[in-house]
């Protein structure tokens, strides 16, 4: 059995909204509206589980009325990682857990599908690669960056604890990943927070499954479908290229 995740704790303060950042309308519908709609079509999951904060549950159940969702609760904003773990009662049924970040709305019903129903890896995830950090793909520049090692992924490194030279790295992380469950709860409370956030990041994960060589797959995705919305001018640019 495949489940989808979608982490959806985070808060608007980038986006100077009251709202939760995923409930932040674009053209109209609250972003997260799109990923949830798009799971539904895909026929992986039609009940997907959402991770979103106790500040937050009511005003994003209550948007999401007519989907019918799971909800988990990130009751501390300790990271990705954490995020994650905390929906670990929803999942434990499950042999295949695919996940997202709420702040996707363009990911297609196609694409979630391909995720989830890829053959190979412990990990599976999807990779972009943009020219460069220029016009409406400057939404990129703060991503985390592939680092691959003759040619595997070997880690990923998040833009806060890059140096320049992981900076000039043009293939970026959008967050879309398949997990195997048993690989994944074996190995979910090794992450460690000595980063700059002091945050247990979900992309540790791909560190630790190359260091026990096991088999990471990867997947390339056009840059259009995987745009992230994290501030005002990332909301705009993604209203422009709707």
């Amino acid at each position: 059995m495949k489940k989808i995740v979608v982490l959806a704790a985070g808060q608007g303060t980038r986006m100077n909204s009251e709202l939760p950042k995923v409930l932040v309308p674009l053209k109209g519908k609250p972003m997260i509206q799109y990923l949830v709609r798009s799971i539904n079509e895909s026929g992986v999951n039609c009940k997907p589980i959402l991770v979103v904060s106790p500040d937050n549950e009511e005003i994003i159940k209550k948007e999401l009325g007519e989907y019918d969702c799971e909800y988990a609760l990130q009751d501390k904003q300790l990271g990705t990682g954490h995020a994650l773990a905390c929906a670990k009662q929803y999942l434990e049924s499950a042999d295949k857990i695919v996940c997202f970040y709420g702040d996707h709305p363009f990911i297609s019903p196609s694409t979630i599908k391909k995720l989830a129903d890829y053959p190979n890896g412990v990990i599976t995830m999807m990779t972009t690669t943009v020219d460069n950090f220029d016009g409406w793909q400057k939404n990129f520049y703060h991503w985390g960056r592939i680092v691959r090692q003759n040619g595997e992924i070997k880690a990923i490194v998040e833009f806060k604890d890059a140096d320049e030279e992981i900076k000039q790295i043009k293939e970026v992380n959008p967050g879309l990943y398949r997990f195997d469950s048993q690989w994944l709860w074996e190995n979910i409370d090794r992450l460690g927070n000595s980063n700059a956030q002091h945050e247990y990041y979900l992309t540790d994960l791909i560190k630790l499954a190359f260091e026990q060589n096991q088999k990471i797959s990867s997947i390339i995705i056009s840059p259009k479908e995987v745009i992230g919305i994290n501030s005002i001018e990332e909301l705009k640019i993604a209203e422009n290229l709707i």
